[in-house]
Formats: structure tokens, sequence, C-alpha cells
């Protein structure tokens, strides 16, 4: 590893990719922390980067829980995408660079650049087609990679069709002990972590996704039916054609109960039933849903795969319930193999000791 240089960013920078998006379970998981990390990472290694964020971030306190919060720390270069509202708040000099012409409730999205290290407040796009004419817009203005940070409740941004890759954060503010935080971030990962269809499949559904909508298929690959509508509304739909050969369905929208429900009965009725969604950020599902339709022989997969980089981990908790750092790190490790681990605040106080020692 080249000093100075963490294990995480050495495995953003060996990816080669250009779009990374940063997300938490819950509220005071970290993310902040880890967005700041990767900040200065960047910012030590000369790579050229653009922030950007899903609706508001940065405040001084939480609004949710209204406890004090890590602010976002920028360095001079950052090409950062934020509302005009909050550039009049801004604690750092900066340089307008363009206007993308996208309204927020904070006033348009605005491209500018950092000139001093400090603190910003950012508020980007909320819509997923918004967030992609920022990032290219960022990318045109020299962003080499661009970071978006998430919001409470909102993993869209974490979408494939919107980010190369993903880190999540987690933490002791999910509450429980060290064995239920475990758990409840290894049944996120399930949801966003479901495995991408293969070519053929893909290329079967790939007009759904194109267009939007419902399709269905055949066992012998014949169209069913395929029609532009909400998936929301998609269930009463589906249920026609239970006695139908139907042995694909792709879902370009989100997936919630009442079409999760009418893809068991399917599942019942056709063994082997393959369903494809957009990608896991879809799925408004338990985990134990997903074990459900495993068990009935059925298969759900997505249209593009979610790359997870990285998982950042928060052993405090504001709300009390805070972990022993080392212990968590050492359990997740073994939970989450392959998913590269870490405690960025325990690893960079561990550095400092070291290059003291």
């Amino acid at each position: 590893m080249t000093a100075g240089q963490s294990p995480l960013w050495q495995r953003i920078q060996a990816s080669g990719m250009t779009t990374l998006a940063v997300m938490g379970m819950t509220k005071n998981t970290g993310k902040t922390v880890a967005l700041n990390h990767l900040l200065a990472q960047a910012a030590a290694s000369g790579v050229a980067l653009g922030v950007t964020s899903i609706g508001r971030d940065g405040e001084d306190r939480d609004a949710v829980f209204f406890v004090p919060k890590p602010a976002i720390v920028v360095w001079p270069g950052n090409l950062v995408a934020t509302a005009r509202s909050t550039l009049e708040r801004a604690k750092v000099r900066y340089k307008p660079i363009d206007a993308t012409g996208i309204d927020s409730p904070m006033g348009e999205i605005l491209v500018v650049k950092v000139l001093a290290h400090g603190e910003m407040e950012i508020a980007g796009a909320s819509r997923s087609s918004d967030q992609l004419k920022v990032i290219a817009r960022l990318k045109q203005c020299g962003a080499a990679l661009v970071i978006l940070d998430g919001a409470l409740g909102r993993s869209h941004h974490a979408s494939p069709a919107v980010a190369n890759g993903v880190i999540l954060a987690t933490g002791a503010a999910m509450g429980g002990g060290i064995a239920d935080v475990i758990r409840k971030t290894r049944d996120r990962l399930a949801i966003l972590g479901i495995p991408q269809a293969d070519e053929a499949t893909r290329s079967l559904c790939e007009p759904v996704f194109a267009l939007g909508g419902v399709g269905l298929w055949s066992s012998a690959g014949k169209p069913l039916m395929r029609a532009e509508m909400a998936t929301l509304n998609a269930a009463a739909t589906l249920l026609q054609y239970q006695q139908a050969d139907v042995a694909t369905v792709a879902l370009s929208g989100a997936v919630g109960r009442s079409l999760w429900r009418a893809l068991v009965t399917l599942a019942h009725q056709k063994p082997g039933l393959r369903v494809v969604v957009s990608d896991g950020t879809r799925l408004f599902l338990e985990a134990g849903d997903l074990m459900v339709f495993d068990k009935k022989g059925a298969r759900l997969m997505a249209y593009r795969g979610i790359h997870m980089m990285g998982i950042t981990l928060n052993p405090f908790s504001p709300l009390g319930g805070s972990f022993d750092a080392a212990q968590f790190l050492a359990s997740a490790r073994a939970a989450f193999a392959g998913y590269g681990v870490t405690d960025v605040m325990l690893e960079t106080n561990l550095n400092q000791q070291e290059e003291l020692a």
C-alpha cells in the first residue's frame, strides 16, 4: 500500500471507477466521516474530485435527531455541485464554475471550485435523472472521480444506473449489540447485492429497462406482455397471467409489498420463475422475503448488479450503546470477508500512533 493511502482508498483507486456513492444504513452510522476520509485521501493523492449530494447534508446538527454531526470537509480544487442557497452559508472560499439549470427546493444546482480547506453544506439534485446530469457536468468540469453523498431513507443514488460502486456505512446507531448490527447489515447487503442477471436474460429484458414498465416472457422466450406502467400498480396485471406459461418477469421500477405478494403467488405456481429488477435499491422488502422466494425455487436478479466497494464502521452511537471499536471491527471483518470492512477513524488513529512511535 502506498504510504498514507488507506486500504479503502486503494480499493477505489484500483477499481478505476469514476462515480462512487456513499450511503448509510441509518443516521449516525458514520457516513459523513467516511465521506470526509475519502475527500482527504483524494486530496493527498492529487485526484481531481467532484462532490454532490442527494438531498441536504453537511448541516451542523442532525435534522432528524438534533444531535451534533460532523460537517463535510472539502479541499482546495474540489468541484462541488450544490444548491444556490447553501453557497450563501458556505464557510470556505469558492469560485463559480458552471450553472446546471437544474432547480431544487434550495435553488438552482451550481458547480463551484473550492479554493480553501474548510466546511461546506452540500445539497444536490434529488431525482436520478438530474443526478446523472450533475455527474456529467462535474466530469465535464474536470472531475476524475465523483462522490455522491446519500440521505436518510433514500438509496437510489447507489443504483448502478447512477454510480459505479457503493460504500455502505453501518454502526452502533442501528441499535442492539454488535451481533444485531451485523445481522441488520447482512440483511441490507442481501437486498442490495442481488446477483446480476446473465447476458441472455438481460438481452431479453432490455426493452423494459430502456423504456420503463413491466414485461413478461414465456419459457420459450416469447413475449407475453409489455406495458409502460408504474410497477407499484402492476400487481393486478401480473396476477392476470397466473394460468399462462410465465417464466421471466422484468420490472423497471420499485417493488413494494403489494407487487411482491403477486410475484410470490406467481413463483408458487411457476417453478423456476425468474424476476429481473433494475437493481437492489428498487426493492422495498426484507431479507426474509428473499429467502421465501428462493425456497420456492424462484430467482430474483438485477439488470445491473451493485458493486459494493467497502463497508465502513462507526462504533459510536450518540444515543447510547457504543461498541469497543477493535472488537466491532474484528467481528465485522469476520462476518463480511471480502467486502473491504474498515473503521476509518480507528485506522487513522493507529496510523498516527505508528508515525509517532
